[in-house]
């Protein structure tokens, strides 16, 4: 089963509090996650908190199409919470 992000929310700068479909929930975060091209503009906490759910995958995503495996950040929310 793919976990399916249902809501997220910017809480401070590249941290997220998220819930998945199964009622896990948590905050994650990304700072340390922000290495490469694609994530270079969310290196900026004003683009960061452009993050929006995508209506189909059912992840994180922002406009330059950057986005993080759902698998990826459900483990990482587990990590933290259990």
């Amino acid at each position: 089963m793919i976990p399916k992000v249902t809501e997220a929310k910017v809480v401070d700068d590249f941290i997220l509090e998220v819930r998945f479909e199964d009622g896990v929930e948590g905050l994650i975060d990304l700072s340390g996650e922000l290495d490469g091209e694609v994530f270079a503009p969310l290196k900026d906490p004003k683009y960061f908190r452009q993050v929006k759910i995508h209506p189909d995958f059912h992840t994180l995503v922002w406009p330059n199409e950057a986005d993080f495996a759902p698998e990826f950040l459900y483990d990482k929310v587990r990590a933290v919470t259990t």
